[in-house]
């Protein structure tokens, strides 16, 4: 038996054909698994019965098992240790906002990438996770939450997004399918430390959605230090592929730089990162450093960080400062995993919300 939610949107209308039914059912079946969140093939009542019974024998839909979840006091978010495809434990997260509700989902479990300031990376990196394993993310929680509405979606969890492409692009598509999710590809994100092949990929797949890059120096030995896939792709690379994918897309780009004491901190790095970015169309986030256990890194003071900022808007960049969210509920990426797994025990569950 296959997953159906392993299918391509095409893949199931060959598979009704095959069946001897009409293709629209695909699309009915496609919004009872997607719009409904329905996993028992009975409850979709406007198929036939026989079509009903043919599903029950060749198909079956998954859905993600919450192991843990606990709620911020300080900002309302909620981080959810969920097992998806393979009995795979990752995290997700919902963060309110005002009048926006955003997911952020995992990619991979864990994270080759290592970067010096993330929790996922001291994991190491287990496997990708097929597009099941990330839709049923939103899923689980959107079904924790039926009366919330989720107005945006970002790649930003366990692991790199564009190491796992082609199951990460498959899950936009069925978030942005009108038969299913529905969401507007304009409110979808999706992060990188900067594979530069991918991104030149990423902006001819004609997707519609935007595009963040974690950048956190203003130079190779800096950047390198920090993120050791700047060997690799180094910073005069990763801008002109940046600079290809906001001329394609037509759509400004958001650079993530994450500010970490006496690191790339400094004023001096703040002209710098102005000048580096000169002529580029883009939002710059600025993320003071969320401690993990095991790091010497530190976050700078109030002042250092609101003065970096107020050096980017002299230079008329937007420059918001982004202080991550549930940092009372070991929010960082892969931190609820890796607690989970060395004490087994729940923390702070609620109740499900309807």
């Amino acid at each position: 038996m296959i997953n159906l939610k392993t299918l391509s949107k095409s893949e199931l209308v060959q598979y009704v054909i095959s069946w001897k039914q009409p293709t629209y059912r695909a699309s009915q079946i496609w919004a009872w698994v997607y719009q409904k969140n329905v996993t028992d093939v009975d409850l979709m009542t406007n198929l036939p019965t026989q079509l009903r019974q043919k599903l029950k024998s060749e198909v079956w839909i998954s859905q993600a098992n919450l192991k843990t979840q606990s709620e911020s006091k300080s900002d309302q978010s909620t981080k959810f240790l969920l097992e998806v495809a393979n009995s795979e434990s990752v995290e997700a997260v919902l963060m309110p906002d005002g009048n926006r509700n955003t997911i952020c989902l995992s990619s991979q479990v864990g994270c080759a990438m290592n970067c010096a300031f993330c929790a996922t990376g001291q994991m190491g990196f287990f496997r990708n996770l097929p597009v099941d394993g990330i839709i049923d993310q939103f899923l689980a929680i959107k079904k924790q939450f039926l009366t919330t509405q989720i107005t945006n979606v970002v790649f930003m969890g366990m692991g790199e997004p564009l190491a796992n492409y082609q199951q990460v692009v498959s899950a936009v598509r069925i978030l942005t399918d009108p038969d299913g999710i529905g969401m507007s590809p304009k409110r979808i994100t999706i992060s990188t430390v900067g594979l530069v092949p991918r991104i030149y990929q990423l902006a001819r797949e004609g997707l519609g959605c935007k595009l963040a890059l974690s950048l956190n120096g203003t130079n190779d030995k800096i950047r390198a230090k920090l993120m050791p896939i700047n060997h690799s792709y180094p910073i005069d690379q990763l801008l002109s592929a940046l600079r290809s994918w906001v001329e394609i897309t037509q759509t400004p780009a958001t650079i993530e730089y994450v500010l970490i004491k006496g690191i790339n901190d400094s004023l001096t790095e703040a002209e710098d990162l102005c000048r580096l970015l000169k002529g580029l169309r883009c939002k710059i986030n600025l993320i003071p450093f969320n401690p993990i256990s095991g790091s010497d890194l530190r976050r700078p003071e109030v002042s250092q960080i609101e003065d970096f900022r107020d050096i980017l808007t002299q230079h008329h960049r937007v420059a918001p400062i982004r202080y991550s969210k549930g940092r009372d509920i070991a929010a960082a990426c892969g931190q609820l995993r890796t607690v989970y797994e060395k004490t087994g025990k729940r923390l702070s569950p609620n109740p499900q919300k309807a």
